[in-house]
């Protein structure tokens, strides 16, 4: 579609291209004559005529829609922004919007990277269906699409065949996560190692600016003011709702609503999120920031710590203190 990034378009088709290559095979350890991946990768838009990326270039395309009456996944990726950070409104037409639905009842994978999850979101496939975006557009996707299931900053969300990723170059991750489903595990590994890129999701929270969310809301924001004021102290739901002045359920209703957390996640991201700027302003041990931040046991922090970062609390530390010294 027009204002589609580009990198995406070329890289799409290397990656998939890269799999289907016979030394990229034989690293996985399989025979010559056992080879059978070798995908057909189509550039397809609803008429067949070129198309104008996000940035003015002009890109032929191979096929229009109407041409391709099956395919085992379609990708749909992201588009270059506009001055307010948002992908175009509308971005298909009804014809593409009519093509994706006949491919989603067929069984095809259908993936959209970054705001390309929007096109799915116009042609209904993401009607009560689990999917995410980048974290910036999350709110644009839930006020465009309020009948989705949409997740705040999530990895990799693979809904029963409906795959969504955020990042306009999440298409490397998606592409990666089709190559598993399609061609095996190993395969799919072997391609990550030959691109030089991780064939782990990770979490957006270790990108979004601290204080996006709360700045957004002022009832988040009040919810973090307590959370933080609370020093030493352990906060439970129950105790976050007694801050606020609202049951438990509420509570539940309204973080879910606002940033797809339980309360207790919330609790956690947020201390999280302050134990980092502790681990770099401070001279604390990892101990005693846990106890400041109310958490009795400093192996269930560090637990913790690990699965919202993805990585240790002392790995953030020296990384992020060697990156400051080094830009000093």
């Amino acid at each position: 579609m027009n204002n589609v990034l580009p990198s995406a378009l070329m890289g799409i088709h290397d990656v998939l291209s890269l799999s289907g290559l016979h030394f990229v095979q034989k690293s996985g350890n399989e025979a010559p004559d056992e080879i059978e991946w070798s995908p057909n990768v189509i550039l397809a838009n609803h008429d067949g005529k070129p198309i104008t990326d996000g940035h003015g270039r002009t890109f032929e395309v191979d096929s229009d829609l109407s041409a391709i009456s099956h395919c085992d996944a379609l990708l749909v990726p992201g588009f270059v922004p506009d001055g307010h950070g948002c992908p175009p409104n509308p971005v298909t037409n009804l014809n593409t919007r009519s093509w994706l639905q006949d491919c989603h009842q067929q069984g095809t994978l259908i993936c959209g990277s970054c705001s390309g999850v929007f096109a799915l979101g116009e042609a209904g496939i993401l009607n009560n269906r689990q999917c995410t975006t980048t974290w910036w557009l999350h709110d644009e996707l839930k006020t465009r699409f309020p009948n989705a299931n949409a997740q705040w900053a999530s990895e990799l969300i693979d809904d029963n065949g409906l795959i969504t990723a955020g990042g306009p170059l999440s298409w490397v991750t998606i592409t990666l996560h089709i190559i598993k489903k399609l061609a095996g595990i190993e395969t799919a590994q072997v391609v990550a190692d030959f691109s030089v890129v991780d064939a782990i999701p990770k979490s957006q929270n270790l990108y979004v600016p601290k204080g996006y969310q709360t700045a957004k809301h002022p009832f988040l924001e009040k919810a973090e003011y307590a959370i933080r004021k609370a020093h030493y102290q352990s906060m439970s739901t129950k105790d976050l709702a007694a801050v606020m002045a609202i049951s438990e359920r509420t509570l539940n209703r309204k973080l879910k609503a606002l940033t797809g957390e339980t309360p207790k996640s919330f609790i956690d991201s947020i201390r999280i999120s302050h134990a980092c700027t502790l681990l770099v302003t401070t001279q604390k041990p990892v101990k005693e920031i846990a106890y400041s931040l109310g958490y009795s046991d400093d192996n269930v922090f560090r637990r913790l710590f690990k699965q919202k970062m993805g990585m240790t609390p002392s790995s953030y530390q020296h990384e992020r203190i060697h990156h400051y010294d080094k830009n000093q």
